[in-house]
């Protein structure tokens, strides 16, 4: 099998959908795995302004929305977790985000203290953090955040993961890339864009240009700037249709390269990494 497919395989991407049935799909996945452990009350989430946590709180509190009506004593939750570090530049994005959402609860953890505090321990001891280790970072307090949340509100830990991030491992391991429950896995980003409009969402959420936003000295670095690929050739890829092969070679490489992040720790018995 051509690696195309061993990733479209993989990844279980669609050439095309049906966006109702889809977010249906997501929609009772939420609510069947939260009513297979009756002692999960709430799904968390981070919401940063941008197309996949718009899209994931979307689908979350639509599944909590239904689950609730079914079962009104059950004391379900969707908690909207809000980020920044410092001032969040696209703060105006991230509130119309709330407001289309409507969460049931937000709340807002602001982690540069946190971050700097860490950082300056680190220094403590010689190691002198680069701006992208620094980045890395944030993603790993925020996920951290989330986590204490979760404990401490009987909840799980969402996460925004998606086939076009998952392909080129385009997330920190533990920090985003470490979550509970993807409802959006087997997306690519053309197909969320789809569910977002379907579901009536502000058009500028799904039509700014996406970036991790990580970095201090590159900030807001558009994420197709770093990966060398647009998101429309990685679409094109995951749906199987044929690409210029120095793109396809680039996507593939990503993909070989963060094979580790999409796998859980190395034990003797594993052999992807060879």
């Amino acid at each position: 099998m051509a690696l195309q497919q061993e990733i479209i395989q993989a990844l279980h991407v669609k050439p095309q959908i049906d966006v109702e049935q889809e977010v249906r799909v997501s929609v009772d996945f939420l609510k069947s795995y939260l009513r297979a452990h009756p002692f999960i009350k709430s799904l968390v989430l981070g919401i940063s302004g941008g197309q996949d946590s718009t899209l994931t709180g979307k689908l979350c509190q639509t599944a909590i929305n239904e689950l609730r009506s079914e079962s009104p004593d059950a004391g379900y939750q969707f908690i909207a977790v809000r980020l920044p570090y410092g001032v969040q530049a696209d703060e105006s994005d991230c509130l119309d985000a709330i407001n289309f959402i409507k969460p049931d609860s937000v709340l807002t953890v602001n982690i540069k203290n946190a971050v700097l505090a860490s950082e300056a321990t680190l220094r403590d001891i010689g190691i002198e953090l680069s701006d992208f280790i620094k980045g890395n970072e944030k993603a790993r307090e925020r996920m951290k955040a989330q986590y204490s949340i979760a404990g401490m509100k009987s909840g799980v830990v969402v996460g925004t993961d998606h086939a076009a991030e998952a392909v080129t491992g385009f997330f920190t391991k533990y920090g985003d890339g470490g979550t509970d429950i993807n409802p959006i896995f087997r997306l690519n980003k053309r197909q969320g864009k789809a569910l977002l409009k379907h579901l009536g969402c502000p058009a500028h959420l799904y039509t700014k240009a996406p970036t991790a936003d990580l970095e201090d000295n590159r900030p807001a670095l558009p994420d197709e700037a770093a990966l060398g690929v647009t998101y429309e050739l990685i679409d094109d890829y995951l749906e199987g249709k044929t690409i210029e092969p120095q793109y396809a070679k680039i996507i593939e490489n990503w993909y070989l390269r963060t094979e580790h992040k999409r796998q859980p720790p190395v034990t003797v018995f594993d052999d992807f990494w060879k």
